[in-house]
């Protein structure tokens, strides 16, 4: 494969890197985690917000964004990034995850999936192929092949299954990618939790050649040490020169065992749909802001954040906000968690830079088994 979509790793701290992802739509510093906008918005954030996080690139969703507004029309209203006025790169994600939450609504096959849209009950069949015209049209930077996302449990004669059809795919979709400079198509790594069909996933993959790696088919329900045993497994037998993202993996413990276990990218809804529930990050863990203990509470949610919610409302308006379901509870909380997403993405590229990863880790990890600092 040629190497149209740069990626340089820069430094090393065990297994751990700091890299550097080119786009056509710019660059992205990595470890980077990607704030989710499944249907051309990151929900309860405008596009300054989002970059005033540190963000640097966002995930929207084939499935959402193909039913509505629809492929074609955002392409001739000059694709995505003109469309949400987002100008740096786009990660496109291939709807392999629906065609497993919207299980009753598909049928899956060797052609590909044929679903009804939940939105009106439409049929619709989507193809690798199809897949993969979807995204050029939307213009995403990073495209990722068609997969069936493996539901867990599943033995490993189902997953085994699962995992070839993948493949399948996968090898379907890079014939269909057509390549351009600053674009890039990424495989998706299956297997459930069974190592060997991880391996001959990844092995697969690496035959097929693509610009990036992905691990799929986590985060659905398996335990913390099985996810983290299939990162170690998989990573060393993926091509070291190129990305590697975590699909759907956001709790701040979750991505920093995993960036010290090699990922690069990381993607979830946790800390936008935290905010619109009242819930927000902070180096002592989450602070619930539905809790009444908040409401006679003037300090900020934390006083080291410079996001906009820290610098100028007290937790006791937030928690105002919160329990009077006012829209701007969302906004702020939404614009602190990712604030805060993007601090430790920062921190842990500093960390890795230094040499001093594993002193982060454990800082991290006492300042969050501490707790919320109770009010005065």
């Amino acid at each position: 494969m040629s190497d149209l979509l740069p990626f340089a790793v820069t430094a090393r701290d065990g297994a751990a890197r700091a890299g550097r992802l080119d786009t056509a739509h710019g660059a992205a510093l990595t470890p980077a985690f990607m704030p989710v906008g499944t249907a051309a918005t990151v929900k309860a954030a405008h596009p300054e917000a989002v970059a005033a996080s540190g963000a640097e690139i966002i995930l929207a969703n084939t499935y959402h964004l193909m039913l509505r507004p629809g492929a074609e029309r955002l392409a001739r209203l000059g694709g995505l990034h003109r469309f949400m006025n987002w100008s740096g790169p786009i990660l496109t994600d291939s709807g392999g995850f629906q065609v497993m939450s919207l299980a009753s609504l598909r049928e899956i096959g060797e052609d590909g999936v044929a679903f009804r849209s939940h939105l009106d009950g439409s049929r619709h069949d989507l193809s690798p192929e199809r897949c993969i015209e979807i995204q050029h049209l939307l213009g995403a930077d990073i495209a990722m092949v068609l997969d069936e996302c493996t539901p867990f449990p599943a033995t490993e004669a189902e997953a085994g299954h699962s995992m070839r059809l993948s493949l399948r795919w996968a090898a379907r979709c890079r014939a269909a990618y057509r390549e351009r400079p600053g674009h890039g198509l990424f495989g998706i790594v299956q297997g459930s939790v069974y190592p060997t069909l991880r391996s001959e996933s990844a092995a697969g993959l690496r035959a097929i050649g693509f610009d990036g790696y992905a691990l799929g088919g986590l985060a659905v329900g398996e335990s913390g040490a099985q996810r983290l045993a299939m990162i170690e497994h998989a990573v060393p037998e993926l091509p070291p020169e190129r990305p590697r993202y975590l699909m759907g993996v956001g709790k701040p413990q979750d991505i920093v065992a995993a960036v010290a276990r090699g990922i690069d990218l990381f993607d979830c809804v946790l800390p936008t749909r935290s905010g619109r529930n009242g819930q927000a990050f902070s180096r002592h863990g989450p602070i619930n802001l539905r809790n009444a203990r908040h409401a006679e509470d003037p300090r900020p949610l934390d006083q080291h954040c410079a996001c906009p919610a820290c610098r100028r409302y007290s937790r006791a308006y937030l928690h105002h906000l919160v329990v009077a379901k006012e829209i701007l509870a969302a906004m702020l909380l939404t614009q602190h968690n990712l604030h805060y997403y993007g601090a430790l993405m920062r921190d842990l590229r500093m960390a890795i830079r230094a040499g001093d990863l594993a002193a982060f880790v454990t800082r991290f990890e006492g300042e969050q088994a501490a707790g919320d600092i109770p009010p005065l």
